[in-house]
């Protein structure tokens, strides 16, 4: 009987040896598993701040193109207010300014000396210059 157990015993002893080498290569399977995942998560972190900083970048070209857009639709409003408002101060210069002479020469008696109907041309010149002048400085 002493015979057997000392065989059991022998088995048994094996068993557990041949258990500890199984745990030692578990627990080393274990520990590369643990370091692959890790270099995995490490790619995955990378691409994942690519991706990121991908988008930031498009979202920054879009807000840009946006603004440029709005930047120059307003420059042209704002360009062509210019122009009607140059065109309605010429014309109502001009306007005035036809009127008075329209006045003058009505209130002129027949056989105006003809240096005065120079001077009134002259005059009325000079006004539609100085107008023209002003507006091309307006724009």
């Amino acid at each position: 009987m002493i015979a057997e157990a000392l065989g059991e015993l022998a088995r048994l002893l094996d068993r557990v040896e041949a258990l500890q080498a199984r745990s030692e290569a578990s627990r080393q399977a274990l520990d590369d598993a643990q370091q692959q995942l890790a270099e995995q998560l490490a790619g995955f972190e990378a691409r994942i701040q690519a991706l990121t900083e991908q988008a930031r970048l498009q979202a920054v070209q879009h807000i840009v193109a946006r603004t440029d857009e709005a930047a120059r639709q307003a420059i042209d409003r704002q360009s062509r207010a210019m122009d009607d408002a140059a065109r309605v101060a010429f014309g109502a210069e001009l306007g005035a300014t036809l009127q008075r002479l329209q006045s003058a020469l009505a209130r002129q008696p027949v056989g105006v000396p003809a240096w005065l109907s120079h001077a009134a041309t002259a005059a009325v010149a000079s006004a539609a210059t100085w107008a023209l002048v002003d507006l091309l400085r307006l724009l």
